[in-house]
């Protein structure tokens, strides 16, 4: 007698005396259970040969199978007559346990090992044997596959919870992990087609086409299998996550990302859970005890007796008294979990507890975000990250040779900096990399590392993990509804007698176990492998799984997890970004309130979240873009570059997400706030200043290497000749990795940094002064300034700066300051030509080199033309031509200039007349008190071509006089760039030189005047020209020191 605890409602009644059993009547079957059973134990018969089923048998057999299947489709009432029937289940759980062995052996060659793939056969025997028995194999799969529809279709009734009970019973569930196993085996083989002849190829083909269709519908009965079925959902998922080849892999890996995790306590836990839970709906009690009266009484009638050492078998053992350890179903009352450390039975200790695992919920403690409660790690300040950068650029060489094979304890780069520095203190650095924990490299194969295999570094392990590298997009939505099923917590979902949530225990159960994690990385990768937009099912099932990871503020975790050490952010981690801003961008639509629960843990997810962009991703980029810019300057050698151009690309790619997540949060200003706060600003200019420096501007049109003429010819050429038509050219070469442009990049950051410079909600000036002060000190504008010449890299990029300065010079006087000395450098086009000739040679914005030019002699009426108006001619040119000369700059101006280092980005807009219609548009907005920044002879001419109209409406006319001022500045700077032919940082420094030589030259010969004259005024003449001074102050020194004053007409006058 057992000394546990007895449920009377489970203790069925005594064996029936040999009386009761003569009274039991056989039970009566429908003509369609009678058909379905018999042609099911005739298959049984046909796949164990015993006794041995003849070729005319068999077409009846399917031809009954064919037409259950047909029924259990369309006709609801026979649905639910074969799904309550015990024997249907018994019979489909035996004829799939005779016919996995047989196909097994016919397909890979062994009956043994099954869950292992590398059984020692290797693909191409494999194929051999799929050839040999291709006609057997294909009417067999087809069979099956109809078997497995109806047994699919059987759990679709208004009850499922009966037949999901008598699957359960009857170990059907066990033959549907069997078969999955069979079918990954078979499909994830790497086959080689190229070696067999156009018939057996096409053989090969159509084996494996019928495998992934019975994976797909055995994925499919999963599904229905384990709807709203906690115990059932626990049960497959355990089944999927738990592998025991990967036990040690799991103990291992835990230990570095989760702490102290054990999963074979968690697997003991969550059984004890399953038996606690193991009690029948009732109908399905009753018709499973009945069976096993019918199978005594008529064992010949029956497919057999059901198992009887399951943990489920108290559901319907007739011999009593029966040891029963299921909670009992009548009591519904709350329980406080208790946990007895010194409890000798675990059983006891477990169901004292009341949760499904307390190892599940120890793990989670550790590995959930830290910020998760409170406040616990701050965002790393700005100057933590410049020396991150520093060390980063220091060590590049040195972190891509080391990431394959060095085992690193933290961060990559935490052998790098010091425990104590004056940059940041010792707990901001150990709380930043906090964030930025790695994988063991020993859960990483080191040897043999190929990019092709980086999308799934790290062992593959579990039941479905190789299931995304099977199938299609439409054949594997069934799996991502399992993961979405099993762990995504609805609003309203019931929690248990302990107050858990269930579906987020599995969430945890997901990412504790190695298996869980390896699937997510597949699950990931696939989206990025199959190019699936936002608006595919794929994507949305995808997002929605993220989103319950979320909920358990695990993105953090699964973000180290996904980590690739010698990738800066690998595939999985970009896709990981991308449906993050899937997630927040829905959050947008309909914010939740800025005290609520749901925006503090989406803030804290964008904190752990933009550390990784502060103390790693941007860190790498910059280091790269550094590398490539010493290597465009000769100062390091191509060679010496760590990486190739599919790494790049993978870096460019991750980086593009970030900004678009970041685009994303931008938009509302509750969380706008926070980027502002972190000073987000800084990252974007050091990303600016890295591209302007890195790489060169590709031009529209490239006129040092024009393309070979090509002569015409016409397609008929070739019809009446031997001769065969030329081959097409070859692809254009790939550049080599450290000319990697980064299309794109700057546009991204130009609209996040317009957007963090836009003035609070339901205002339209001034700029934010925050920003502009951040940008301001870190010496942004020249970065700006720099996007302003055209790259075909990064079109609009012009009119994206003038949007940015539109609101970093509302509101900023330093800004204003800034750009009003820029105003005073104007240098202008000089197109005389050679004596004897009548070309010159200038620069044109978007072409690269030289451009030759006739020079048109000036005429009698523009030799009169007023110098004013001939300098606001040549301002409007927009993006026209810039000369050789160098203007001259102010003291104030050329001092700005030499401190200038950084970078920013606006607001993409399409043209530059939307540029002016959105700064046009602020004109009716009193509180636009922008003084405009016009020099007095640009001013002058401006107000004479003003109308009345915009005379009597100062806010109308200052607004323009800043729409005009922004592209003067825009048409300026790329004149500086083009002109110099270095950059518009090298030639600002050349302009900030020139400066302040000709200023000591002028006070020379300022003081040589005085002493001649007697006096200091009057504005000295340089020796090498001799011209008059008649144009007043107006001018630049540049104007009157390159050329004489009556040559200025020619400026505007060209061919």
């Amino acid at each position: 007698m057992s000394s546990s605890t007895q449920d009377p409602a489970a203790a069925s009644p005594a064996p029936p005396t040999p009386p009761e059993e003569e009274k039991i009547k056989r039970r009566p079957y429908t003509t369609e259970e009678l058909c379905f059973t018999t042609s099911m134990n005739f298959l049984e018969a046909y796949f164990q040969h015993d006794p041995a089923v003849g070729p005319r048998t068999m077409p009846y057999v399917t031809k009954f199978i064919t037409r259950t299947l047909e029924k259990t489709h369309g006709l609801k009432e026979v649905r639910e007559q074969l799904s309550k029937s015990v024997d249907v289940w018994m019979w489909l759980t035996r004829d799939f346990a005779a016919a996995i062995p047989t196909l097994n052996t016919r397909s890979v060659g062994s009956q043994l090992n099954m869950a292992n793939p590398d059984n020692g056969i290797t693909p191409q025997e494999s194929t051999a044997l799929i050839i040999k028995n291709y006609a057997s194999l294909k009417e067999d799969l087809s069979i099956l596959i109809k078997l497995m529809h109806i047994a699919r279709n059987l759990l679709v009734v208004p009850e499922p919870e009966i037949p999901q009970d008598l699957c359960t019973a009857t170990q059907f569930d066990q033959m549907l992990y069997q078969t999955i196993i069979l079918c990954v085996n078979v499909t994830s083989k790497a086959y080689d087609g190229d070696i067999l002849e156009e018939s057996a190829r096409h053989r090969l083909t159509e084996i494996t086409e019928l495998y992934k269709k019975l994976l797909v519908t055995c994925l499919q009965q999963a599904h229905n299998w384990i709807a709203k079925n906690d115990r059932n959902k626990m049960t497959f998922w355990t089944s999927v996550l738990y592998d025991d080849d990967a036990m040690g892999d799991d103990q291992d890996g835990n230990h570095s990302l989760g702490g102290d995790f054990r999963p074979d306590v968690a697997r003991t836990e969550i059984r004890n859970w399953m038996e606690r839970n193991s009690r029948f709906c009732e109908k399905a009690r009753q018709l499973l005890i009945a069976y096993e009266r019918q199978a005594r009484a008529y064992p010949k009638d029956q497919p057999g007796p059901l198992p009887p050492n399951s943990p489920l078998a108290w559901n319907w053992q007739l011999d009593g008294p029966i040891k029963v350890r299921a909670d009992p179903v009548d009591d519904d009352s709350k329980i406080t979990p208790l946990w007895k450390e010194d409890e000798p039975d675990k059983f006891e200790q477990d169901r004292l507890y009341g949760r499904v695992s307390r190892e599940i919920d120890l793990w989670w403690l550790k590995a959930r975000d830290p910020n998760y409660e409170d406040w616990v790690v701050p965002m790393p300040p700005v100057e933590f990250a410049q020396q991150r950068t520093e060390n980063s650029k220091a060590n590049l060489v040195n972190r891509y040779a080391e990431s394959y094979r060095e085992d690193t304890a933290g961060s990559v780069h935490s052998n790098e900096y010091p425990p104590h520095s004056n940059m940041a203190t010792e707990d901001e650095i150990r709380d930043a990399q906090h964030y930025n924990q790695d994988y063991n490299e020993d859960m990483i194969e080191d040897e043999d590392v190929d990019d092709d295999e980086s999308y799934g570094e790290g062992p593959m392990s579990g039941l479905l993990t190789e299931v995304p590298n099977i199938l299609d997009p439409k054949q594997i939505e069934a799996l991502h509804m399992i993961v979405k099923s099993c762990i995504l917590d609805n609003a309203g979902l019931a929690l248990s007698r302990a107050g858990e949530n269930l579906q987020k225990t599995r969430c945890r159960m997901f990412l504790a176990l190695e298996c869980g994690k390896s699937l997510l990385r597949e699950i990931l990768v696939f989206i990025a492998v199959w190019e699936k937009n936002e608006t595919s099912l794929i994507f949305q099932l995808t997002t929605q799984i993220v989103e319950a990871i979320h909920h358990s503020a695990l993105i953090p975790y699964a973000w180290a997890s996904l980590r690739i050490p010698k990738d800066i952010i690998s595939p999985a981690q970009t896709v990981l970004l991308r449906l993050v801003n899937n997630m927040f961008r829905a959050r947008n639509n309909d914010p939740p309130p800025p005290d609520s629960k749901e925006h503090l843990r989406d803030v804290k997810l964008l904190q752990y979240l933009f550390i990784q962009f502060r103390s790693r991703i941007v860190p790498e980029c910059a280091a790269l873009m550094n590398l490539q810019a010493q290597i465009r300057s000769d100062v390091a050698s191509a060679v010496e570059f760590p990486v190739d151009s599919w790494d790049m690309e993978r870096a460019k790619d991750g980086l593009q997400q970030f900004l678009d997540l970041l685009t994303t949060v931008n938009e509302l200003p509750e969380t706008r706030a926070w980027l502002i706060e972190w000073e987000a600003v800084y990252e974007l200019l050091v990303l600016l200043k890295g591209l302007e420096e890195g790489v060169p501007k590709k031009p529209l049109v490239d006129m040092a290497r024009p393309s070979p003429p090509r002569p015409a010819q016409h397609p008929d050429d070739y019809d009446n000749s031997n001769i065969p038509p030329p081959p097409p050219p070859p692809p254009p070469m790939q550049d080599f990795a450290y000319q990697f442009p980064w299309a794109g990049i700057k546009g991204q950051l130009l609209h996040l940094i317009a957007g963090l410079l836009q003035p609070p909600p339901g205002r339209s000036s001034p700029g934010n002064a925050k920003v502009q002060a951040q940008i301001m000190r870190h010496n942004g504008i020249v970065s700006l300034l720099s996007c302003c010449s055209y790259d075909d890299h990064n079109r609009y990029a012009r009119e994206r700066v003038q949007v940015c300065l539109k609101w970093l010079m509302d509101g900023s006087e330093a800004a204003q300051q800034f750009l009003h000395d820029l105003s005073a450098m104007s240098p202008q086009p000089n197109l005389r030509p050679q004596p004897g000739q009548d070309t010159a040679t200038l620069r044109i914005d978007g072409v690269a080199g030289e451009v030759k030019v006739k020079v048109k002699a000036p005429s009698a009426g523009s030799s009169t033309a007023s110098p004013s108006t001939s300098s606001t001619n040549k301002s409007a040119n927009v993006n026209a031509v810039s000369g050789s000369g160098s203007g001259q700059l102010t003291s104030a101006a050329a001092a700005a200039y030499a401190a200038a280092r950084s970078a920013g980005v606006p607001v993409p807009l399409p043209s530059l007349s939307a540029a002016a219609a959105a700064v046009t548009a602020q004109g009716n907005n009193t509180s636009n008190t922008l003084a405009p920044i016009q020099s007095q002879s640009q001013s002058r001419s401006s107000s004479s071509g003003t109308t009345a109209a915009d005379r009597n409406d100062p806010l109308r006319a200052r607004s323009d006089e800043l729409l005009r001022d922004i592209i003067t500045l825009a048409d300026e700077a790329a004149r500086l760039a083009i002109g110099s032919g270095q950059g518009i940082e090298r030639a600002l420094a050349h302009a900030h030189t020139h400066a302040q030589a000709h200023a000591a030259h002028a006070h020379a010969v300022a003081q040589a005047h005085a002493v001649a004259h007697g006096h200091t005024h009057g504005h000295p003449h340089h020796h090498h020209h001799h011209h008059h001074h008649g144009h007043g102050h107006s001018h630049s020194h540049s104007e009157s020191h390159n050329r004489p004053d009556e040559d200025e007409t020619e400026d505007d006058d060209f061919m």
